[in-house]
Order: structure tokens, then sequence, then C-alpha cells
């Protein structure tokens, strides 16, 4: 029995892995140096663990790095009114995925909208202008450029800081009408892609002056906000006379905005007091919120609109426009100006609008709209496609590079007829001629002889070597100054050699509209690096006014 018993437990012990067996000392010397491997094991673990944790950070530091520079870098190349994105690319796409082109148009200022929010817009960065190589007076106003953008791609006023930002001196927006009106029946927008050049018969559609008013009046309240001045009358008012130290309409230095004006479709051609009215009533709901009101008489897709360029009807009009101007509830006035049409080219034409201009007190003409004509195709001789020969048949106003030498000739013409001043039998005064020097930059801000002089007077930026003192000139020159009538060029200007030469053919502003629908939001900056190039005499090779089928 005792045996037996001894055997169980022997037996038990063996089967639990002799638990309550007394170790030995080499058991224990086992166990110490296996503790002292894990150690040395841990220790190792850690380290590589140390090291791997490191080299994570540093990886993640890398990528973090790399992610933030490409994000950096692509916001300001897709912010910026140089890159190719701007110039090549988005008009491109903007074709391709929208073929009807006011529909594109639409997309594009919601977008623009939507980027500005968020401050995601294009802008032009770099400030080209801070030299002041393309400064010109306009107005009584120094811009820091003679570019402007025509009506027509803002024509509610939605975007015009995003327009602003572009690089523009001036911007216009509008045709603005008293009442909404939806204008001409859809499809009314075609392009003609070889030619780079559009038809319109969009006939005014406009969302009415006191929804415009309303828009203008609560950026000027968020302006006057964002300088600390309030957001009561008081601070409003305060932007309104000028002393935030920019224009009212614009707020910004060196930059103006216009907003164009025109008259309802229904109101009756032989109405004149009743058209006189509906352009009055916008001044009245607009004036305070532009730099420049713009009398639409031209546009040829409202019935019986250029019949208001004959000299009484234009006079009558013209003179009620500036008289509400004048009672615009601010210190400084807006300027008034009148678009004319390049299909009203005669001379008794021109004589009668230039004298209208002298009559009512209106400070300038911009010269130049949408033609009812069909130009040839460019280059000569070339064969428009299928599609784009249907195109030229549909009714509206055509606008592209053939209206260039068109513009350049009525620019001549207004300038010769205005300079004759009120009374054309008056002689023209003596013009001193300054030399023609490609380097220097006054030639294309104001060619025009008067102005070469007053800007040498005036001591302003000048490469000539004569200068008078500000308080040499005499009372009749003062009177000349503050009489000359300005002229805005618009009309086929596609690049800077361009915008020179209608500078030079006696405008003060060379205006772009249909350049910017194909050369997208970089077409002001490059036109004016192309005028830089061209004073500077480096000049490349500058592309052709003549289009090229698109590929």
């Amino acid at each position: 029995m005792r045996g037996q018993l001894q055997w169980s437990r022997a037996q038990a012990v063996r089967r639990t892995g002799q638990f309550h067996a007394r170790p030995t000392l080499r058991q224990f010397q086992q166990v110490r140096h296996a503790s002292s491997e894990l150690k040395q094991e841990v220790a190792r673990n850690e380290k590589i663990g140390d090291a791997r944790s490191g080299l994570s950070r540093v990886k993640n530091l890398l990528l973090g790095t790399t992610i933030t520079a490409v994000l950096a870098f692509g916001y300001l190349y897709v912010t910026d009114t140089r890159a190719t994105f701007h110039q090549w690319l988005v008009p491109r796409v903007l074709r391709t995925l929208f073929p009807d082109a006011e529909d594109a148009h639409k997309i594009s200022n919601k977008t623009l909208k939507a980027l500005y929010s968020v401050g995601l817009h294009p802008r032009e960065r770099g400030n080209p202008d801070v030299n002041g190589d393309l400064k010109v007076d306009v107005f009584g106003h120094v811009l820091d450029n003679p570019i402007g953008t025509s009506a027509g791609l803002d024509k509610n006023a939605d975007i015009p800081d995003v327009v602003l930002g572009f690089g523009a001196g001036i911007v216009e927006v509008g045709g603005i009408t008293p009442r909404p009106q939806e204008g001409n029946p859809k499809p009314r927008v075609w392009r003609i892609p070889s030619q780079n050049a559009l038809i319109n018969r969009y006939g005014l559609n406009s969302e009415g002056a006191d929804s415009v008013a309303t828009r203008l009046r609560q950026r000027l309240r968020e302006f006057a906000y964002a300088l600390g001045l309030g957001l009561d009358p008081v601070a409003e008012q305060s932007v309104l006379d000028g002393y935030a130290g920019v224009p009212p309409g614009s707020q910004m230095p060196g930059r103006l905005l216009a907003v164009q004006i025109a008259k309802m479709k229904e109101t009756p051609d032989n109405d004149i007091d009743a058209i006189a009215q509906d352009y009055v009533y916008c001044v009245n709901q607009l004036a305070k919120y532009a730099d420049i009101l713009v009398v639409n008489v031209s546009s040829p897709n409202t019935p019986g609109l250029r019949n208001l360029q004959q000299a009484a009807p234009l006079t009558k009009i013209l003179t009620a426009v500036v008289d509400a101007a004048q009672a615009a509830d601010r210190k400084t006035k807006p300027a008034v100006m009148v678009k004319v049409s390049p299909d009203e080219d005669s001379e008794e034409q021109v004589s009668g609008i230039c004298g209208a201009v002298w009559a009512s007190g209106v400070d300038g003409i911009i010269v130049g709209n949408t033609t009812k004509k069909r130009p040839d195709a460019l280059p000569a001789g070339y064969l428009l496609p299928q599609n784009e020969q249907s195109i030229m048949l549909e009714t509206g106003g055509y606008s592209g590079p053939q209206l260039f030498e068109r513009t350049v000739a009525l620019v001549k013409k207004y300038r010769a007829t205005l300079d004759k001043g009120p009374n054309e039998a008056k002689p023209e005064p003596k013009k001193i001629e300054a030399p023609k020097q490609p380097e220097k930059s006054e030639f294309q801000l104001e060619t025009e002889a008067m102005r070469e002089k007053i800007k040498q007077q005036l001591q302003q930026k000048s490469d000539t070597t004569q200068s008078a003192a500000p308080n040499s000139l005499d009372a009749e020159t003062k009177a000349s100054i503050e009489s000359k009538k300005v002229i805005f060029a618009t009309g086929g200007i596609t690049n800077g050699k361009q915008a020179l030469e209608v500078l030079n053919a006696g405008a003060s502003v060379a205006m772009v509209y249909t350049a910017m629908v194909y050369g997208g939001a970089g077409t002001i900056t490059r036109i004016k690096q192309e005028m830089r190039e061209e004073i500077h005499g480096l000049s490349r090779q500058l592309p052709s006014s003549a289009p090229r089928e698109e590929r």
C-alpha cells in the first residue's frame, strides 16, 4: 500500500512538471541566463523601435512638408493670372464642356464668385505696375495702367472685385437697365473659334438698376466695415466722399469702376423724354457707386437704340444724364461717357456725336462696340468651316480681331473732331510733337501732343529732357486741360502692340472683351507685359492679330 502511494506521488510529480521539486543550481543559472538574454532582446527592440519611430517621424515630417509645399505652390499657381493654366487650359476646357457660349459665361462667373468668397480666385500677383511705367491720368485719377475691360463680362456687377484683380486700370460692368428685362430669346451668343470672335444678340438682359444698386451698396458697406469705419450711414458716406483715400467705385488705388446704363427695350423709340428718364433712373440708383457712368446708345441688339446717336436726341439724353450725375450724393461726382457704334462713322455722324458731347458736358467717348457688319475672315483668303459660315448669318453684333483697324481709324477721327472744341470753326490748337522713342512710356500713355506737354509741365514720369514747373501753366493751357475730352477705345484689341497703337492714335484707355473670352483671366497681365516689352525695346515676336483655326 505504501509502495503504491509513493509510486502515485512520483507519477503526479512527473505529470505536473515537478513543480514542487527543489530547483538545482544549474536551473538557476539557466533562468538567469534566459533573463539576461530577454533583457538584452528587449533593449535591442527598444533601440530598433526608437530608430524606427525616429525614421517614421522624419518621413512624416518630410511628407507633411512636401504636401504643404505642393499645396502652397498649387495655390499660388492656380491663383496667379500669369499661369498658363488660365491663359490656355481654362478657356479651352470651358469651350469643350459648354458648347453654348452663354452657359460657359454664366458658369465662369459663378465659379469665380465662389472662388473669391474663399480666397481662391485668380489675381495678378507680383504688382507688375509698381514701377509706374504704364501710369496714365484719367479724369483726375492716376491709373496704374491704361488697359480696361469692357461691359458684358460682368453684366450685373456680381464680380467687380474679381475682374479688378485681373490687373486692369478700368473695369466696366453692365449694361444695366432701369427694370429687369430678359433680353432676346436664347440661343443668343455664338463663338467663331477660328477667328477668336463672337456674335451676340443678348438684347441688354439685366437684373435691373435696383438689384445692382443693392449689390453695390452691400459691397460698399463691407468695404467700410473692413476699414474699421463701421456699418452706419456715416461710414458709407465717408467712403463715398473719398475719405478712404481711394475712388469710391473701384475701392482700390490706381483703378476705376465704370457702370454702363441703358434704356428699356419697351420704351418707345420716339419718346425722347421717356428714354432720357430711363437713363436718369439708372443714374439716380447707381451714380453713387460708380467712378464713371457710361451711357450706352450703341448696342445693335435693342431696336432703335442706335438712332439715339443723332445729335438732337443724343444731346437731350446726355444733358439729362450729366445733370443727374452732378446731383449724386457724394463729394466727388462720377465722370460721364457715351459709348458709340463703330458703324456710324461718317463725318456727319461723328461731328454730330462730338457736338452733343460738348453741348451736354459729357466727359468723354468710348469709341467702338460690336458691329452689324460681317468682316472678312483672317488671314486673308481663309475659308471658314461650314458651321462657322452658318453662325455668321446670325443676327447680332460681331466682335473680334477684324475690328481693330476700324477702331484705330475711329479713334483718330473722334480725337481730331473733339479737339476742335465746341465750335468746329475754332482752329485746332497747335500740337507739340513729342520725340518718338520706343523706350519712353509717354507716347503710349498720352501720345496726343498736348497731353505730352501737360505731363512734362506737371513733372510726371518722363524721359524727355524738357520739363516745365506746374505753376508755369498759363490760363489758356489750364482751360485746355479742364475741357479735354477723353477717349476710350474698344474693338479688336488682342495684344500689347495693338493697345499701344490705339493709345498712340489718341485714346487714353484700351479696352478688351472678346480677347478675354478666348485668352482667359491672364489676358490683361499678358497685354501689359507685351506693352512693356515694346516700350523698352525688348519685344519678342508678338502673336499676329490674325487668329488661327483651332486644332
